[in-house]
Protein backbone atom coordinates (compact mmCIF):
# COMPACT_ATOMS: atom_id res chain seq x y z
CA UNK A 1 0.00 0.00 0.00
CA UNK A 2 2.85 2.35 0.78
CA UNK A 3 4.05 1.83 -2.62
CA UNK A 4 1.23 3.19 -4.48
CA UNK A 5 0.92 6.00 -1.71
CA UNK A 6 4.36 7.45 -2.75
CA UNK A 7 3.51 7.02 -6.84
CA UNK A 8 0.39 8.89 -6.09
CA UNK A 9 2.24 11.14 -4.76
CA UNK A 10 4.54 11.81 -7.14
CA UNK A 11 2.08 11.41 -10.11
CA UNK A 12 0.09 14.49 -8.01
CA UNK A 13 3.87 16.57 -7.81
CA UNK A 14 4.34 16.37 -11.27
CA UNK A 15 0.60 17.37 -12.01
CA UNK A 16 1.04 20.44 -9.95
CA UNK A 17 4.21 21.32 -11.80
CA UNK A 18 2.49 20.75 -15.28
CA UNK A 19 -0.43 23.33 -13.94
CA UNK A 20 1.80 26.11 -12.33
CA UNK A 21 3.88 26.18 -15.27
CA UNK A 22 3.66 29.42 -17.17
CA UNK A 23 1.72 29.60 -20.10
CA UNK A 24 5.37 29.93 -22.13
CA UNK A 25 6.88 26.88 -20.13
CA UNK A 26 3.75 24.52 -21.15
CA UNK A 27 3.92 26.14 -24.68
CA UNK A 28 7.56 24.45 -24.47
CA UNK A 29 6.42 21.72 -23.43
CA UNK A 30 3.91 21.05 -25.46
CA UNK A 31 6.27 21.68 -28.24
CA UNK A 32 8.62 18.66 -26.68
CA UNK A 33 5.90 16.42 -26.79
CA UNK A 34 4.45 16.79 -30.08
CA UNK A 35 8.45 16.82 -31.65
CA UNK A 36 9.57 13.40 -29.72
CA UNK A 37 7.02 11.57 -28.25
CA UNK A 38 6.48 8.19 -30.03
CA UNK A 39 2.67 8.27 -29.91
CA UNK A 40 3.62 11.50 -32.24
CA UNK A 41 4.06 8.78 -35.19
CA UNK A 42 2.28 5.40 -33.91
CA UNK A 43 0.12 4.03 -35.71
CA UNK A 44 -3.23 6.75 -35.81
CA UNK A 45 -5.77 4.57 -34.90
CA UNK A 46 -4.02 3.38 -31.55
CA UNK A 47 -1.79 6.34 -31.19
CA UNK A 48 -1.95 8.38 -27.94
CA UNK A 49 -2.26 11.72 -29.42
CA UNK A 50 -6.04 12.08 -31.06
CA UNK A 51 -5.59 14.55 -33.50
CA UNK A 52 -4.26 13.45 -37.16
CA UNK A 53 -3.34 15.18 -39.83
CA UNK A 54 -2.32 13.92 -43.39
CA UNK A 55 -0.71 15.04 -46.48
CA UNK A 56 -2.76 14.07 -48.76
CA UNK A 57 -6.91 14.15 -49.15
CA UNK A 58 -9.17 11.39 -47.63
CA UNK A 59 -6.78 10.65 -44.59
CA UNK A 60 -4.05 9.38 -46.83
CA UNK A 61 -0.39 9.50 -47.24
CA UNK A 62 1.64 10.63 -44.17
CA UNK A 63 0.66 11.61 -41.43
CA UNK A 64 1.43 12.88 -37.75
CA UNK A 65 -0.46 12.45 -34.56
CA UNK A 66 -0.52 15.64 -32.49
CA UNK A 67 -1.40 15.87 -28.75
CA UNK A 68 -0.46 19.98 -28.09
CA UNK A 69 -1.77 22.90 -29.77
CA UNK A 70 0.79 24.31 -31.92
CA UNK A 71 1.52 27.79 -32.34
CA UNK A 72 3.68 27.76 -35.02
CA UNK A 73 3.91 24.04 -37.69
CA UNK A 74 7.07 25.61 -39.16
CA UNK A 75 8.55 26.73 -35.53
CA UNK A 76 8.34 24.21 -32.34
CA UNK A 77 11.38 24.69 -29.86
CA UNK A 78 12.73 21.31 -28.61
CA UNK A 79 12.79 22.61 -24.62
CA UNK A 80 14.31 25.66 -22.82
CA UNK A 81 18.01 25.22 -23.41
CA UNK A 82 17.58 24.61 -26.65
CA UNK A 83 17.97 28.10 -28.98
CA UNK A 84 16.83 26.29 -31.83
CA UNK A 85 13.09 26.10 -33.72
CA UNK A 86 12.21 23.22 -35.64
CA UNK A 87 9.79 22.17 -38.22
CA UNK A 88 6.78 19.61 -37.18
CA UNK A 89 6.97 17.65 -40.02
CA UNK A 90 5.07 14.48 -41.26
CA UNK A 91 5.80 10.85 -39.94
CA UNK A 92 8.44 9.06 -41.84
CA UNK A 93 6.74 5.90 -43.82
CA UNK A 94 7.58 3.39 -45.89
CA UNK A 95 11.21 2.43 -45.51
CA UNK A 96 11.84 1.18 -49.61
CA UNK A 97 8.78 3.07 -50.87
CA UNK A 98 8.47 6.00 -49.29
CA UNK A 99 4.63 7.27 -48.69
CA UNK A 100 3.69 10.45 -49.85
CA UNK A 101 4.76 13.33 -47.61
CA UNK A 102 7.29 11.48 -46.05
CA UNK A 103 8.90 14.09 -43.38
CA UNK A 104 7.96 16.51 -45.62
CA UNK A 105 7.03 19.83 -43.17
CA UNK A 106 3.71 20.35 -42.04
CA UNK A 107 3.09 23.80 -42.65
CA UNK A 108 1.58 24.79 -45.70
CA UNK A 109 1.53 20.65 -46.60
CA UNK A 110 -1.41 19.04 -44.91
CA UNK A 111 -4.30 17.98 -46.70
CA UNK A 112 -7.23 16.03 -44.02
CA UNK A 113 -7.39 15.39 -40.60
CA UNK A 114 -9.52 13.01 -38.10
CA UNK A 115 -9.99 14.03 -34.86
CA UNK A 116 -10.49 10.88 -32.25
CA UNK A 117 -10.85 13.58 -29.41
CA UNK A 118 -14.16 12.68 -27.47
CA UNK A 119 -14.75 16.19 -25.97
CA UNK A 120 -12.04 19.05 -27.16
CA UNK A 121 -12.69 20.73 -31.35
CA UNK A 122 -9.83 20.63 -33.35
CA UNK A 123 -9.08 24.08 -35.00
CA UNK A 124 -6.44 23.92 -38.07
CA UNK A 125 -5.76 27.88 -38.74
CA UNK A 126 -4.16 29.46 -42.12
CA UNK A 127 -1.26 31.21 -40.61
CA UNK A 128 0.44 31.12 -37.51
CA UNK A 129 -0.80 31.90 -33.94
CA UNK A 130 -4.14 30.59 -34.40
CA UNK A 131 -4.70 33.37 -36.80
CA UNK A 132 -7.01 33.80 -39.93
CA UNK A 133 -9.22 31.23 -41.67
CA UNK A 134 -9.75 27.49 -40.22
CA UNK A 135 -10.81 24.04 -40.59
CA UNK A 136 -13.31 23.25 -37.51
CA UNK A 137 -13.16 19.08 -36.46
CA UNK A 138 -15.63 18.63 -33.41
CA UNK A 139 -14.83 15.34 -31.28
CA UNK A 140 -14.30 12.23 -33.56
CA UNK A 141 -14.90 14.16 -36.87
CA UNK A 142 -12.89 13.81 -39.95
CA UNK A 143 -12.44 15.97 -42.55
CA UNK A 144 -11.63 14.58 -45.75
CA UNK A 145 -10.53 17.40 -47.36
CA UNK A 146 -9.66 21.25 -45.61
CA UNK A 147 -11.90 23.54 -47.50
CA UNK A 148 -10.13 26.36 -46.06
CA UNK A 149 -7.04 25.69 -45.34
CA UNK A 150 -5.84 23.05 -47.71
CA UNK A 151 -2.11 23.00 -48.03
CA UNK A 152 -2.53 26.46 -46.41
CA UNK A 153 -1.98 25.46 -42.56
CA UNK A 154 0.05 27.21 -40.11
CA UNK A 155 -1.30 26.45 -36.66
CA UNK A 156 -3.27 23.94 -34.36
CA UNK A 157 -5.27 24.88 -31.47
CA UNK A 158 -7.99 22.08 -29.12
CA UNK A 159 -10.91 24.22 -27.91
CA UNK A 160 -13.64 22.89 -25.88
CA UNK A 161 -16.10 25.02 -27.95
Amino acid sequence: MSHLVKRAAVVGAALAAVFTMSPNAQALDGDHHNLYSPSACDDHWRSAFTFHIFFNSNLKGSYRNIGYSVYDFGSLKAGAGDPNHYPLRFCQMGASAPWPGSNQKIKNNAASARNDHYKYIGRVYYRSGYKGAQDVLSPNETIGTFSKVYNENASFKWTSS
